[in-house]
């Protein structure tokens, strides 16, 4: 049985719509009735909605007895990496990542501080629909203290990642939550860099913060104008990053995803790497070229970091940008994985634009097509039993997360959003003649099962 609250990326929707004071506080109790109490790290990104949803997290957690270490406002990733450094119970982070700001949603970290399993979701959700919450007598409610990690957080960095660059890099903050810590980051390892959009402010005046393409060309024109060699872009919650060459623009997100993992191989001398089935092809060729071994999964980082544990993979990632390094910690985390990239330019003597550019190049396109939260199953449904007649010299198919076909030339992927109302594509083949083909047969297939279910 699958999750109904949970998506690919927690809980989220639309505040006071979907993401109500009620529903956190409910999750808060429910958390704690699991853990009997216990230890639970709190933070959250920048959206005006945050101290109202934190409020009533804070209220359902101490109900059942938890002790509650608030951290404020820090990108997701340092509120996972506390839970594990503490040895805590639990975390939270009230964000939506990129979503536009009149979202917000919970994301839950395990004792590990990994993105719940399926089964850790499926329990909470059953407290939830039974109303099995377990409150605490009146002089076993938790406690509520304030705590401020990032120090501890740098001093693993430092201590973890050799790094001496002359390069200039920009950064692009979106006005989310890495404001509040990259600045200083940045300071301790002595990078002088520059930065746009650095104040937190949950409206998101540049845009939604998602760093994709056509967001980032305004960092890129920053970076021509000042002659600066990299930049990075970062989503709203900081979990997600992405890479601008010197040209001023994004790099492939596929091919520097593949070109890290073959490099981190290469450095282990062999090792596993996991990437979801929406991943290129690309991967699978750079990482088994070092000796190397890929493991697929749904698309989702609780998924990836559930398979690295089971796997002992030494990496794992999203062509989102959402890369993990277990070495550090089980959470995708953007700020370490722009210097882990630093780090891997600087000891292969590569410009960033070489760097990317040692991975193949194969046309990709994602596209998605709007489709609302009721529809989903059914729409999928007759994919799964539809595509036969829409493609043929199929070799062979993918159920773990929609439908994904390996064809003749290159591949197809046809899945839900896990968070947000659409139906998403992806096309990879080996020329651009194949992916516009692919492409306009998934479309077709999807528009024909939406007239299907009428």
């Amino acid at each position: 049985m699958k999750p109904k609250l949970f998506g690919s990326s927690g809980i989220r929707g639309v505040v006071n719509k979907e993401i109500t004071p009620t529903l956190a506080h409910r999750v808060g109790t429910a958390l704690a009735t699991i853990h009997k109490g216990g230890t639970i790290i709190v933070g959250r990104d920048a959206r005006v909605s945050g101290p109202m949803i934190e409020g009533a997290l804070f209220s359902g957690l101490s109900s059942a007895g938890a002790d509650i270490y608030s951290i404020g406002l820090v990108p997701t990733p340092i509120t996972a990496w506390t839970v594990r450094n503490l040895d805590a119970n639990a975390g939270i982070e009230v964000t939506a990542s990129h979503n536009p700001p009149e979202y917000n949603g919970l994301k839950i970290f395990n004792e590990k501080g990994m993105s719940l399993t399926e089964k850790e979701q499926l329990d909470i959700e059953d407290i939830l629909e039974n109303c099995l919450y377990q409150l605490s007598e009146w002089d076993g409610v938790g406690i509520l203290e304030p705590l401020y990690p990032l120090d501890q957080y740098t001093e693993e960095l430092i201590l973890s990642i050799e790094l001496e660059i002359e390069e200039s890099i920009a950064f692009d903050l979106f006005n989310g939550a890495t404001c509040t810590v990259v600045q200083s980051i940045m300071d301790e390892f002595s990078i002088q860099a520059e930065f746009i959009n650095g104040i937190p402010d949950g409206t998101f005046p540049s845009g939604n913060p998602e760093p994709d393409e056509n967001s980032l060309l305004r960092i890129g024109k920053f970076m021509k104008a000042r002659d600066i060699d990299i930049g990075f872009g970062f989503d709203g919650d900081g979990d997600r990053m992405m890479p601008i060459d010197s040209s001023g623009h994004m790099v492939s997100p596929d091919r520097a995803l593949a070109s890290f993992a073959a490099y981190l191989v290469e450095k282990n001398q062999g090792g596993t790497v996991v990437t979801h089935v929406g991943t290129s092809m690309n991967v699978d060729e750079m990482v088994e070229s070092e000796g190397g071994k890929v493991i697929r999964t749904p698309v989702g980082d609780s998924y990836i970091t559930e398979t690295m544990a089971e796997s002992k993979a030494i990496f794992g990632g999203e062509p989102v940008g959402a890369w993990v390094h277990p070495d550090i910690h089980m959470c995708p985390d953007g700020i370490l994985s722009a210097l882990k990239l630093l780090e891997a330019i600087k000891d292969m003597e590569m410009s960033l634009g070489e760097f990317v550019n040692r991975a193949p190049a194969y046309p990709i396109n994602r596209e998605k097509v709007v489709c609302p939260n009721e529809k989903k199953i059914p729409i999928l449904s007759k994919i799964k039993s539809g595509y036969q007649d829409t493609f043929n010299n199929i070799k062979t198919i993918t159920t773990i997360d929609g439908v994904r076909l390996e064809l003749e030339e290159g591949w197809i992927l046809i899945r839900t959003s896990g968070t947000e109302p659409l139906i998403r594509i992806t096309v990879e083949a080996k020329t651009d003649q194949m992916v516009k083909e692919y492409t306009e047969k998934g479309i077709s297939l999807i528009k024909k099962s939406f007239r299907d279910i009428r």
